[in-house]
Formats: C-alpha cells, structure tokens, sequence
C-alpha cells in the first residue's frame, strides 16, 4: 500500500534517568549547620560543667555587657564624647569611679603591698613543696606505700590539708578506742619532721563514722578529742614545737567526708599547716 505524500514523522526521545546525579548542594549547607550547632552545644555543656559559678556570670557579662560605654555626650563624635577615658571628669560622669589619683601618692604604701603580695606567693610555693614531697610528686615519697594509701592532701584558702583516713583492711586506731596503730604513729613521725622545714601553725582536727541508732550512746565526741590530742602528742614526740599548735578539735561524726555517714571512710584526721596570716 503506497505511503500518504504528506503524513507526519513522529520522533519519540525516552529519557534516561542515571542513579546517583547531582541533585544539588543545599544538603551540604543544612549538614553544617548541624554540626556547627551540636559543636556549639557541647561546648556549652563542657562551659557548664568546668566553670564556677562567678566565672559563668563573668562569661555571660562579657557577651551582654550592662554598663554603658558613655552615658553623656560631649559633643565629640568618639566612643567616650569627645573626651579622654583617662580624665577624672570622665570616669565619673560614666559612673565607672574615679580614676586612681596620681598626686600624693605613698611609693611604700605600693611597695608594702607588693611585698605582702610576694610573701603570700612565697608561701603557697613552700606549701606545695611540703605537699609535693610529701606525697612523693618529685620522686621517692617520705612514708611507705602502704602508709601513703591512707594520705590525701588538698590546698586551701586556710591552708594545706592532710588529711589521713581509715582503709577497709588497715585503721589508724585499734576498734573504736583512741589507742593509734603502728601507721599512724609513722605517719605522725613523717610530718614532725616534714613540719619542721616551715614555720606556719598547725591544725589537727579528728571526725567519726556515724553509727545506726543502735550505738546511740556511742561517745564521739570524747573519742574524737582522744584521738586528736593522741595526734598531737605524736607530732610533738617527732620534735614539732608545741606553741606551733594552735587548735585542736574534736568534730565527732558531724562532718562525714562522704555521702554515707556510716562508711568507715569517715573515720579521718586532718592536720593543717595554716597560712602564717590565718
């Protein structure tokens, strides 16, 4: 059959589609973003959880200050009106205080407190020294391991803390007497003579382990006193000067060291070597 002259050509294109083309770039700006934020979040947690509470509110000062730079103006086109922040006039009409006066002022009022502020410093680094060889920072500690297991020091605002504290195996005292064991007579031997190389007033405070209701007249208190003043005696025994102790206190079972009052961990001594200025 002979083909119609004028009949139309149809074309038909079918369209491939290849798994795995490019479907754009926004995925990539929104994944980011994510990122940037989970960064932000954990950094905020680590800020929570390593900071202080005035060093937060120093952190959220600094990001939203409230105090104004300049309240007045002088007519200057300046941050501070056209004035100089260093003027007296300045500082006060801000509301930031006066400026620290030039005239006048006493060189050895500035000299006593740069001293004080060298003593102070002088003191903390002879207090970590006593700590350092003590536990034995440096190199060979002056007790044996198994007294050292019973030391934990800490530094103070009062001063250097040493405290010494019962093991489940070994106790500083026979039972619940005031009668020391051999390791806390060596301990007490080590800081005698540790306590000699300063010259700072000593503390020794003695604490309890709770007991149930049915050690209601179990007698803390005496036996806190006891086992602080046998403390003493032993320190003075190592060559300590007696004027050096200037409180000794018996805190019974008032100040637990952990959550569980009863835990034997509570049974402890502390002796503190002050600051010279406490």
């Amino acid at each position: 059959m002979p083909a119609k002259p004028n009949a139309p050509i149809i074309i038909k294109r079918k369209k491939v589609i290849v798994a795995g083309g490019h479907h754009g770039g926004a995925w990539k700006v929104a994944y980011a973003d994510f990122v940037t934020a989970m960064m932000a979040f954990f950094m905020l947690m680590w800020l929570l959880n390593a900071t202080t509470e005035q060093q937060r509110k120093g952190l959220a000062d600094y990001f939203s200050p409230t105090i104004p730079i300049n309240r007045i103006s002088g007519g200057g086109s300046g941050a501070f009106g056209g004035d100089n922040i260093f003027t007296e006039q300045t500082l006060a009409q801000s509301g930031t205080g006066t400026s620290q006066p030039t005239v006048g002022m006493n060189p050895v009022q500035s000299e006593s407190d740069a001293d004080a502020d060298a003593a102070a410093a002088a003191q903390v680094a002879a207090l970590r020294d006593i700590e350092a060889v003590l536990m034995g920072q440096g190199g060979e500690s002056m007790v044996s391991d198994q007294a050292l297991r019973h030391i934990i020091t800490r530094l103070t605002d009062e001063g250097l803390v040493i405290e010494l504290y019962d093991l489940p195996d070994v106790t500083l005292f026979v039972g619940e007497t005031t009668t020391p064991n051999p390791v806390t007579a060596e301990l007490a031997n080590v800081l005698a003579r540790l306590f000699l190389a300063v010259r700072n007033p000593v503390a020794i405070e003695a604490h309890l382990r709770a007991k149930s209701v049915l050690h209601i007249n179990y007698p803390v208190w005496e036996i806190s006193t006891g086992r602080a003043e046998q403390m003493r005696r032993m320190i003075e025994a190592g060559g300590l000067d007696p004027r050096r102790i200037t409180r000794m206190t018996g805190g019974g079972d008032r100040e637990p060291a952990v959550r569980d009052g009863t835990a034997p961990r509570n049974n402890r001594l502390e002796i503190v070597l002050l600051r010279s200025d406490i």
